[in-house]
């Protein structure tokens, strides 16, 4: 049986050094299809070429929490909120705002479910120690996954953190940040593999990628961009310690 790779971003959050990192090692691997599950922008410098690069280069694109509120900032709004909104312009916060919130995929007879944050919305949040009951809201059918079969395999970003659970069954699966890692100062994102269109079981693997990019020209370039609340993005960029806990 011939299996298939599909990559899964999130989180690139504006850091196109760290996006272009990950799609050469994703094409290095001779991997085509890529799912990207949102949060293009904010927090970092270049969020227009992100979604420029995102929009060109994905088979998906998931809406996230930032992807949907960034455009909504009013003119009046915090000003490192206004400075987000206006380096993306208005033509591309509008694409993003009408991505979709789910995507649904099948691999080696597993119904993969991704979304950015929660079944619930993508302004709610589900961190790595979850309880039980949040576990079990991940693969429930919510007006924001549609109705349909409870899925096998569910996949999301929003933390910022890699891991993988597995519960009766059921695996749960965050991809980490692309540009915004708060787990460890590397890029991560999701490899899945299996055989498209199989009925019954088949081999299948989940791998979840670190991956060093050069945080020294994407700090560069925030300077110059005179990109505000640098001091923050410097201290996760450089030790993914998020930046509420010590400033």
């Amino acid at each position: 049986m011939a299996t298939e790779r599909i990559a899964i971003i999130s989180d690139v959050h504006g850091n196109l050094t760290a996006l272009e990192a990950v799609l050469a090692d994703v094409a290095a691997r001779g991997i085509e299809r890529i799912v990207n599950l949102g949060d293009d922008v904010g927090k970092g410098p270049r969020g227009r070429a992100v979604v420029d690069r995102t929009t060109q280069v994905c088979e998906v694109n998931v809406r996230g929490n930032w992807d949907d509120f960034l455009p909504q900032i009013p003119d009046d709004g915090a000003p490192e909120m206004v400075w987000w909104r206006d380096e993306v312009g208005p033509e591309r916060l509008a694409a993003i705002r009408a991505r979709p919130l789910c995507h649904d995929l099948e691999l080696s007879g597993r119904r993969v479910r991704l979304f950015h944050a929660s079944a619930t919305s993508v302004h709610v949040r589900v961190h790595v120690d979850h309880t039980r009951e949040e576990f079990d809201g991940m693969f429930a059918a919510t007006e924001l996954t549609g109705p349909g079969p409870e899925p096998d395999m569910v996949g999301y970003g929003d933390v910022h953190a890699a891991y993988q659970r597995t519960r009766r069954g059921r695996t749960l699966f965050n991809t980490g940040s692309v540009g915004n890692a708060l787990d460890e100062p590397s890029a991560s994102y999701a490899i899945l593999e299996g055989v498209p269109g199989a009925v019954g079981p088949a081999p299948f693997a989940l791998r979840l990628v670190r991956l060093p990019y050069d945080v020294e020209a994407e700090l560069s370039f925030a300077r110059e961009a005179g990109m505000p609340q640098y001091a923050a993005w410097e201290q996760e960029l450089r030790t993914a310690v998020y930046r509420a806990l010590t400033l």
